[in-house]
């Protein structure tokens, strides 16, 4: 059994109701594995986590719609299909550390938090920071430890990262890339990978 699926079972099922876990079970049929999306890993936390805890009670009727979902602060939660598919690219272990830049409602950290061993999100609006942890919390996720900052130039204390997901464009590659408190290799010798959900012209980037 997974790690969603336990926590689905002790905990994230009182959050749930028949008609919410039908529609996000169409949301991952149709429209994240109904397109380029195979990785079972990503597939079975997206099938358990209950996406609209990450959103206010206002937008709960859009949680699973094809389309990102506004949380405050003119900020959104990306699409699924885009949350996936940023996911299966960073191609993630049991025993990585990876570091998601944009805190935004959570949603992503979570999904990551199901895949990795430790997960560290950074926001800089502290009022969405705040209501992540509060969800994280409740939803007994413990592996995932925030902060509020920039993240322009990695995690406050200078942990080390097997892999970085950024939740807003560049055109070009982050400081926080190139920065020696941040990146470690991967075990079978590639390149630690760094992804992006949108570039200058709107598309998914990824160096």
């Amino acid at each position: 059994m997974s790690r969603a699926q336990q926590l689905y079972e002790t905990v994230w099922s009182k959050f749930d109701t028949d008609q919410l876990f039908r529609q996000r079970q169409e949301m991952v049929d149709r429209q994240i594995a109904g397109r380029d999306i195979e990785d079972e890993r990503v597939l079975d936390v997206m099938r358990y986590l209950p996406r609209h805890v990450f959103v206010s009670s206002a937008y709960q009727n859009r949680a699973y719609d094809d389309s990102p979902v506004e949380i405050g602060n003119g900020q959104t939660v990306s699409q699924p299909y885009m949350v996936a598919w940023m996911t299966q690219l960073l191609d993630i272990r049991d025993e990585h550390r990876v570091l998601d830049v944009g805190t935004g409602s959570g949603y992503q950290a979570a999904i990551l938090a199901m895949l990795a061993k430790e997960v560290y999100t950074i926001e800089r609006h502290r009022e969405l920071l705040e209501s992540a942890k509060a969800r994280f919390s409740e939803l007994k996720m413990t592996n995932i430890f925030a902060q509020c900052g920039d993240g322009s130039e990695g995690f406050p204390d200078g942990t080390r990262f097997d892999r970085i997901i950024v939740a807003a464009g560049s055109p070009r590659i982050p400081g926080i890339a190139t920065s020696a408190t941040v990146v470690s290799g991967r075990q079978d010798g590639d390149s630690s990978r760094l992804t992006s959900d949108s570039g200058s012209d709107g598309r998914h980037q990824k160096w």
